[in-house]
């Protein structure tokens, strides 16, 4: 199955995004396609020791920056690497794509290029974040709709069910709902309304939670709207970096603390690693007929090829298949 990579997206831009994708289908055995300028991926190519003619490239002359309207651009851009690696997905040539460039481009194209699975209202972008627990929580939407209906977090809660068993293996995910409590009257009037489809619905729904309870894994996917879930994410991701921060500050006052630091030093790699967005690769955009992935902008190639693989597991797992089922089976039940 075909991966179309857009190597002109992201903060690192090509030097990183093609050794990623190289270093994907070296390592987990993607069968990639480079999208973008064709004479920028060839030097690339060179200047890492491979022959042009080891990979398929497709040419795109253009290409999206962050900075730019996501809606005009992809409207107005239809030769940039963004938009060819998403048509190659519509017109079947590629299975999957995956890019880290811009959010909101990807979100754009999905619907517009791409097109949206039936039941599928809005698509929503799904990312799982670690926990206690040791098996990560899949939250979302995480940006793609800063306002929601609940049909939108029902439909959400039917997608993200489907990818927590494609990614994590789960048969039956336990899925909450995001509010200020875990009563069922808790929250806004979206809320109470999204917690009362799901509770008649015949998903494993376990009510609300608090945001508290995210990270100790007390469910498999927690739905939210896309403004809340980014917020959730960056704070996450704030938090973390912050903790680190302070334990080295810390670590740095006394001999004591550097002696322990040292004797912990394993167990503080594992940790960190299980707080690393670079090991749990990219972000899928759900609801389309066919696979989007969003890497983090700021990839570098171990990130970038961990993002690949990901969407090359996803793939293998039929997501977007067994997406298009569970949306069928629940036709009707968010309206």
């Amino acid at each position: 199955m075909r991966i179309a990579v857009d190597v002109m997206g992201g903060d690192m831009g090509p030097a990183e995004m093609i050794p990623g994708a190289l270093m994907a289908s070296e390592q987990y055995g993607a069968q990639v396609v480079l999208v973008g300028d064709e004479a920028t991926t060839k030097k690339v190519l060179r200047a890492n020791g491979r022959g042009e003619s080891e990979v398929e490239i497709v040419h795109a002359a253009d290409s999206i920056s962050m900075d730019e309207d996501p809606l005009s651009a992809v409207r107005h851009k239809r030769d940039s690497s963004l938009v060819v690696a998403a048509r190659l997905v519509r017109e079947g040539k590629a299975a999957a794509a995956v890019t880290a460039g811009s959010t909101g481009a990807l979100v754009a194209a999905g619907p517009l290029v791409v097109g949206r699975l039936r039941g599928a209202s809005r698509p929503a972008l799904a990312t799982p974040i670690p926990t206690t627990r040791g098996v990560p929580c899949i939250i979302l939407d995480i940006g793609a709709n800063p306002e929601c209906q609940a049909k939108n977090l029902f439909e959400f809660a039917v997608m993200g069910s489907a990818y927590a068993s494609a990614l994590l293996g789960i048969e039956n995910p336990r899925i909450g709902l995001l509010s200020n409590g875990t009563e069922a009257s808790k929250g806004t009037s979206v809320v109470v309304e999204a917690n009362q489809m799901l509770s008649a619905s015949g998903l494993n729904f376990i009510g609300n939670i608090e945001g508290r309870s995210i990270f100790f894994g007390e469910a498999d996917v927690v739905v939210m709207d896309g403004f809340t879930g980014n917020v959730v994410l960056k704070l996450a991701e704030g938090l973390g970096s912050a903790i680190f921060h302070m334990m080295k500050e810390e670590i740095g006052e006394s001999f004591r603390a550097k002696i322990g630091a040292l004797l912990m030093k394993p167990a503080l790699k594992s940790v960190k690693k299980r707080m690393d967005y670079s090991e749990y690769g990219g972000a899928p955009l759900l609801g389309l007929s066919g696979l989007l992935v969003k890497a983090h902008g700021s990839s570098n190639r171990k990130a970038f090829a961990n993002a690949v693989r990901v969407t090359s597991e996803l793939l293998n797992e039929g997501l977007v298949e067994n997406m298009s089922r569970s949306l069928s089976s629940m036709d009707g039940a968010g309206d």
